[in-house]
């Protein structure tokens, strides 16, 4: 008996393709951050993360290798437990008396010196953590002399051991999206949980401005209103890329490039006490810090609880946003320049037109990007545009050679492409059968040449895109331009490791989503490009 054959539609084969593409993006991405963290946790000496450290290079020896042990915990490459952490952690069991832990969480100056009752607890940290797979290091005081220690000498008791990558990928992944809640906060408070309010307190409490105010969340405002587009703001769901421990000192990925630069931004504030004043200050980016308004006369002046943790306003774009601007107006010049000429020396083939295009394109490909780069800046410079970026003011022309250098190279690129693949088109069998069937060298051109030939080109316009929030590397560094794409070499010069893997992810996302959103363009352009692997 023969099963009827089941033929999928058009539609139904796009669904199953993206699904599939999306899967396979996914587990692209995982790889190539699991790669990069590889890399930089085994492969790397981690000894490099002080080259820079000023705190690091101004302790003693036996200072600094505490240091360093509590140092590789944050930047992610061990577990590391202290003696006293160890201690603490039985008192808050109850497992021992607080006393207890007073009395034993101090050890002597050499291991001979520890009373009975801390040897006790010295050998149980020991044996535990050591039957947990950790190495367990105990450095005693040095003596100068025979009855004298050194001066700042410090006596360690630890547990350390190294983070594996399959842990440390799980750990990152599902840690990139957090969801606020009215737990975050650990501490007792009052009138934990959410309020929804109609007249924003910001505002005077008289301006119709809608908000659900938290309290026992970690940020203040969890949905608010404002008049700055996208106009609904809010930080219920946050996006964790990693946080900086050198690049911006504290600060996750994600906010280091999406958050505005430039000069403070004055406006007249309503704070919680119903102080108002002009300031700087974002009210609604408010998050808790515990007790930070006791003993604080500006927190007390002006912060009724303890969300007093505020940004500030400022006049310009974030990193993305210059790159994003000026590599958008630098692809839209590349197109227009670039379609346009690519034709001209296809039509033109061996003319005077294509004879110059090439000699453009050799050029592009001859002279180093940062030799020509140079070039433009130094022609600008004497026309008397500006050759730096100054990030406080807002004319357009520090904008034009920035643009101008990125669009120019791809301008290049799209006639090359765009002309060769103009120049196979045109050598089609179809092509012979369309002059043979009477249609003129227009018709033949603009239907059946340009369409297909402009296919290849499509797909990479989603990359183009978003490519440009990556930024350029060396055009940004040339101009002096706050954008994010120097963000990633920064990073690696610093030994940011936080950094390194989020602006990493960051960039795999883009490129997976640029794949995706290129072949779904093409599809549209060519209704008969097919995503199936075989004829059905």
């Amino acid at each position: 008996m023969r099963h009827p054959r089941i033929v999928l539609s058009r539609d139904e084969i796009m669904t199953k393709y993206l699904i599939k593409r999306i899967l396979h993006g996914l587990v692209s991405v995982v790889i190539v951050v699991g790669i990069v963290m590889l890399l930089i946790y085994s492969a790397l000496d981690r000894q490099l993360i002080f080259a820079m450290d000023p705190t690091y290079k101004q302790l003693g020896n036996n200072q600094k290798e505490a240091y360093m042990y509590r140092k590789w915990e944050e930047y992610g490459y061990i577990d590391y437990v202290p003696y006293a952490d160890y201690v603490q952690m039985l008192a808050d069991k109850g497992e021992i008396t607080e006393e207890v832990r007073k009395s034993v969480v101090s050890f002597g100056k050499k291991a001979e010196n520890d009373s009975e009752e801390v040897a006790k607890y010295v050998a149980q940290f020991t044996e535990y953590y050591k039957s947990q797979g950790y190495e367990v290091l105990r450095r005693d005081a040095k003596m100068q002399s025979p009855k004298k220690y050194v001066s700042g000498g410090q006596q360690q008791l630890f547990a350390y051991k190294d983070k594996p990558l399959l842990g440390r990928l799980w750990n990152y992944f599902t840690g990139i999206i957090s969801v606020d809640n009215i737990h975050y906060v650990q501490e007792d408070i009052e009138n934990r949980g959410l309020t929804f309010t109609a007249y924003d307190p910001i505002y005077g409490g008289e301006k119709f401005s809608p908000a659900i105010i938290g309290n026992g969340t970690r940020h203040k405002y969890l949905l608010y209103f404002n008049d700055q587009f996208p106009f609904v703001h809010q930080n219920l769901v946050q996006i964790n890329l990693g946080k900086s421990y050198s690049v911006n000192l504290g600060v996750d990925v994600f906010d280091t490039m999406s958050k505005a630069q430039g000069s403070y931004v004055l406006s007249t504030v309503t704070y919680p006490t119903g102080l108002v004043e002009e300031s700087a200050d974002d009210l609604h980016s408010a998050v808790y810090i515990a007790g930070s308004r006791e003993g604080n006369l500006v927190n007390a002046d002006r912060f009724t609880d303890d969300y007093t943790s505020v940004s500030t306003v400022k006049n310009a774009k974030s990193k993305v946003g210059f790159s994003f601007v000026i590599g958008i107006l630098a692809s839209l010049m590349a197109y227009t320049l670039g379609v346009p000429l690519g034709i001209m020396m296809a039509r033109k083939k061996d003319k005077l037109v294509d004879k110059l295009g090439t000699l453009y394109i050799i050029f592009i490909i001859a002279v180093p990007s940062l030799a020509y780069i140079f070039l433009f800046k130094a022609i600008g410079g004497a026309i008397g545009l500006p050759t730096t970026f100054d990030i406080d003011k807002s004319s357009w022309l520090m904008y034009v050679l920035p643009i101008v250098s990125l669009a120019l190279p791809s301008v290049a690129n799209l006639m090359k492409w765009l002309r060769r693949y103009m120049i196979d088109q045109m050598n089609s069998d179809y092509v012979k059968f369309a002059r043979s069937g009477g249609l003129s060298e227009n018709e033949i051109f603009t239907k059946h040449i340009l369409k297909n030939a402009i296919i290849p080109l499509v797909h990479g316009i989603p990359g183009t895109i978003l490519g440009a929030i990556t930024g350029a590397i060396i055009t940004e560094r040339v101009y002096v331009v706050p954008g994010a794409g120097n963000l990633l070499t920064k990073a690696i010069n610093m030994y940011d490791n936080g950094v390194i893997v989020g602006v990493t992810l960051f960039y795999a996302l883009l490129s997976i989503t640029s794949l995706i959103l290129g072949d779904i363009l093409m599809s549209l352009v060519d209704p008969r490009i097919s995503f199936t692997s075989k004829a059905r």
